[in-house]
């Protein structure tokens, strides 16, 4: 039987479905407001299309410690049938929680312990399913939602968050979902917070016949029927809400058991497309010298139980925990690897074995998974290489809004460059980073970070699990490893804007140095300076004197070791922002 008419007879069975985009508001059917009826539920309202922030109230002492996730996709009609079972857990009575799911989704049922609700117990007009109960429940509960609809499809993945839904050059369906800014309810219920990661989740993907899903976890089975096949997949340890995902393409699989070296031994998995084998295969023959350099660096990778897993993806990339998106094309750059797969592989420690309890600290994924790729060309190609990407990033500073704001933040307020840090979370977070180890010296910069990513300094396969954490930790990590309190550092580089700026003022005998930085904050950073050739470092406590003649070749900071602010980068991010509107300008103006 062909496909399409498989997919009508599923498309038949399952009540409530219209393809129509006009019946596509969310079914939910208790009295709402007049003004809430007026919403257009076709849509993705406001709330879902934000990922963390301040928590409702609904989900107050509400956490979830599995879920059975079940979806058929239907790629002609880009849209999916979907079936939630959820294992929650409340701390106090409540006749009254929430999960997240995005309102664009029919509801087609829910029930709770087996017994069905009726449809004046729950609505979902924004975005957030809200159940209403007649005796509160406590403890351990089970929700079962059945749901279909079309899902939010991504403009322009992974910035936009959705469905990718694509085809192959050879017209083949293949499709990804990647919603880290927009969050997991875009396709599935959860609680879209940090917090909200999943113990344990099985996750049923029903494709047509002649497509691969691949997912989080280990593959467990894979089942046909008719021309429908299903991948079920299996996670066992935490798992980021937006990184659980769904790949769906005609794919290959290149496979091989990896023994790390700390003698255990976990599968590589490489999801391709069957067209691309010979560049896929170049591109994982690259992957156990990335993970050699992660274990000797950080530490053990944190999910042997499971996989080290990549799929080719039609969107550039994405940390999905064990299956990182990868689209990069096969692509290396001027330093000999692709950087996009080792910053996305970086995230398995980053992001997903460490992951911040709040996205104002999202610099902890981004600016240390940035870091990993100058020290891995350090590692790869020593210092010149190094130190060429460290500059690179240098150029593309903003320092608008600090790093750090310390209040409660969604990801869009973090990542958007009008609202928030956006880009600098990224390569200042690496420049902090690289100035930090130049300071503290590397045994404790790299016992610190490790204690902040497994809790341990000591960590070992077995001893360690997913953890949350934030600045504040890893504050208080690189003071106990150097003995020093170290706050000046961070409250100057973290928490606010500006970079600080080395003063150089001409004497009759030389000249003096000083820092000049925002709000007059303490900011005793050494400086070395040669002179001749020769290294001095000063102490720039208070401002330092020095002696210099007519002829000195003096140079500050030879090595590069201190992030601060340089008046020529200015300059140039200047002209190239001109450069830019005066291209805007012409392509207006020719149109």
């Amino acid at each position: 039987m062909p496909v399409k008419s498989k997919l009508s007879t599923v498309m038949t069975a399952i009540s409530a479905f219209a393809l129509s985009t006009t019946l596509m508001g969310c079914s939910t059917s208790a009295p709402v407001a007049n003004d809430a009826v007026k919403m257009d539920t076709s849509k993705t309202s406001e709330y879902s299309l934000k990922s963390g922030g301040p928590l409702s109230q609904h989900q107050s002492g509400l956490s979830m410690p599995k879920a059975d996730l079940s979806f058929t996709i239907l790629p002609d009609h880009k849209a999916i049938i979907g079936h939630a079972v959820l294992t929650l857990t409340t701390v106090k009575p409540t006749s009254t929680f929430s999960v997240d799911l995005d309102r664009v989704f029919n509801i087609n049922g829910i029930e709770l312990n087996g017994k069905p609700l009726s449809k004046s117990q729950y609505q979902n007009t924004n975005g957030e399913l809200v159940i209403t109960l007649t005796k509160p429940v406590q403890g351990m509960f089970t929700l079962d939602i059945q749901y279909d609809g079309k899902p939010r499809q991504a403009v322009r993945a992974p910035w936009d968050g959705g469905f990718d839904w694509k085809q192959t050059e050879q017209g083949k369906h293949w499709i990804a979902t990647a919603v880290q800014g927009e969050g997991c309810d875009l396709f599935w219920p959860c609680i879209d917070q940090p917090h909200g990661e999943v113990a344990q989740m099985d996750i049923r993907i029903s494709v047509p016949y002649d497509l691969v899903a691949a997912s989080n976890g280990v593959l467990q089975s894979v089942t046909k029927n008719g021309d429908l096949t299903t991948y079920h997949w299996q996670t066992s340890s935490l798992h980021n809400t937006y990184a659980i995902a769904l790949n769906i393409g005609p794919y290959g699989l290149l496979e091989e058991q990896y023994t790390s070296l700390y003698g255990n031994q976990y599968p590589i998995q490489f999801y391709h497309l069957k067209e691309n084998q010979e560049q896929a295969q170049t591109l994982f023959d690259e992957i156990p010298t990335m993970i050699e350099f992660f274990e000797k660096v950080i530490g053990p990778y944190p999910f042997a139980n499971e996989k080290m897993g990549v799929v080719e993806t039609p969107h550039l990339g994405m940390e999905h925990q064990t299956i990182n998106a990868y689209g990069n094309k096969y692509r290396k750059d001027e330093f000999g690897y692709d950087w996009l797969l080792h910053h996305e592989f970086a995230h398995e420690w980053f992001g997903n074995q460490l992951t911040n309890n709040d996205w104002d600290h999202m610099w902890l994924h981004e600016g240390f998974g940035t870091y990993m790729q100058p020290l891995y060309t350090q590692y790869l190609h020593g210092d010149i290489a190094y130190k060429a990407h460290l500059y690179k990033q240098r150029v593309n500073l903003v320092n608008k809004y600090p790093i750090v704001s310390n209040r409660s933040l969604s990801v869009e307020e973090v990542y958007d460059s009008e609202t928030g840090p956006g880009g600098d979370i990224y390569s200042k977070g690496s420049l902090i980073l690289h100035t930090l180890r130049e300071l503290i010296g590397d045994d404790a910069f790299f016992a610190a970070t490790r204690q902040l990513v497994y809790g341990t300094t000591d960590p070992k396969p077995g001893n360690f699990a997913p953890r949350f954490s934030d600045t504040n930790e890893f504050i208080s990590l690189v003071n106990h490893h150097t003995g020093k309190d170290l706050s000046w550092f961070f409250d100057v580089y973290l928490f606010q804007a500006s970079l600080p700026e080395l003063i150089i003022e001409p004497t009759e005998t030389g000249m003096t140095l000083s820092w000049l930085v925002e709000n007059n904050k303490p900011f005793p950073m050494p400086l070395e300076v040669s002179i001749n050739g020769e290294i001095k470092t000063y102490d720039l406590t208070d401002p330092k004197s020095i002696k210099i003649h007519p002829t000195d070749v003096v140079i500050f900071d030879p090595h590069s070791k201190v992030l601060r602010h340089l008046p020529h980068i200015e300059r140039y991010r200047e002209y190239l922002q001109a450069q830019r509107e005066a291209f805007m300008k012409k392509q207006k103006n020719n149109n």
